[in-house]
């Protein structure tokens, strides 16, 4: 079974149906996953977000983030010097740098939306 990892912007369109969902579900299929420890708060903030927008979803929103609990994701801890230097040098934030650290650790891809972090996390692996 292949291994991924996937970062918060990908989980947030699966896990709060968001249009991207059917594109994430395809790069995950069959796929082990893995992401930061960091993945549970970034995922509440993005509930957090969704939920002073939608006021009126509330109760959809937090049943999605606790389902999101059911998903297989093996959460690893990540190096904070190693992440802070993998930030620094490749222009982008110690959360991103999390992820893209985790990916390069373990030679695996990311699964992102994240334009930037695509584009970064590409031009370290080679397009891989």
């Amino acid at each position: 079974m292949p291994v991924k990892v996937i970062d918060v912007s990908a989980l947030a369109a699966l896990v709060f149906n968001e249009p991207e969902q059917s594109e994430v579900a395809e790069q995950i299929r069959g796929a082990s996953l893995l992401a930061p420890t960091l993945i549970d708060y970034e995922l509440a903030s993005v509930c957090l977000k969704k939920l002073r927008r939608y006021s009126r979803q509330r109760d959809a929103l937090l049943a999605a983030l606790a389902l999101a609990k059911r998903m297989d994701i093996k959460q690893v801890r990540v190096d904070p010097a190693e992440v802070a230097v993998l930030a620094d040098e490749a222009g982008v934030t110690a959360y991103d740098a999390a992820y893209l650290w985790l990916s390069l650790a373990h030679r695996v891809p990311l699964i992102t939306l994240d334009q930037k972090l695509g584009r970064v996390a590409a031009s370290l692996t080679g397009g891989k």
